[in-house]
C-alpha cells in the first residue's frame, strides 16, 4: 500500500468517503511497481470542479513520484468523482506497466534444446 497519498481539492471540498476511496484505489497500485521502487512512492491527487454550474464535471489529476525522480501522471474529466478515480487508476496501471518494462531487464529465453546438451 502506498503510504504517502496527498488528496486535496481545488475549488472542491474533499469529504471522508472520497478520501478513503482514493486511498484504497490509488494505494493498491504499488503491487504493480518493481520491488526496489515501492518504498518511497508519493502520490498527489487533485480533484477540481469544472463547468459553468460548478457541479457538472470533475477533473481528477494524479501524479506519482517514483524512485529516481520519475513522475507518472494521469488525469481525467468525469461527471462522477468516484468513476473518475477508477478511470485514472486504470491509466496509471498501464503507465506503471510500461515503466516496469523500461526499468527491469528482460529474461533471456532459453531453448529446451540447450538445457539437455552436455557441456564440456
Amino acid at each position: 500500500m502506498i503510504e504517502k497519498i496527498d488528496v486535496r481539492g481545488d475549488d472542491y471540498k474533499i469529504e471522508e468517503p472520497l478520501k478513503k476511496y482514493v486511498e484504497k484505489r490509488i494505494g493498491k497500485l504499488d503491487r504493480y511497481l518493481p520491488r526496489g521502487s515501492k518504498k518511497d512512492v508519493v502520490a498527489k491527487v487533485v480533484v477540481s470542479e469544472i463547468g459553468k454550474n460548478k457541479s457538472e464535471k470533475y477533473n481528477i489529476s494524479v501524479a506519482m513520484e517514483l524512485v529516481g525522480g520519475k513522475v507518472i501522471a494521469a488525469h481525467d474529466e468525469c461527471s462522477n468523482v468516484f468513476a473518475g478515480v477508477d478511470l485514472v487508476e486504470a491509466k496509471l496501471m498501464g503507465q506503471i506497466r510500461r515503466y516496469k518494462l523500461e526499468v527491469q531487464p528482460h529474461r533471456q529465453k532459453k531453448s529446451w534444446k540447450n538445457l539437455f546438451i552436455k557441456r564440456k
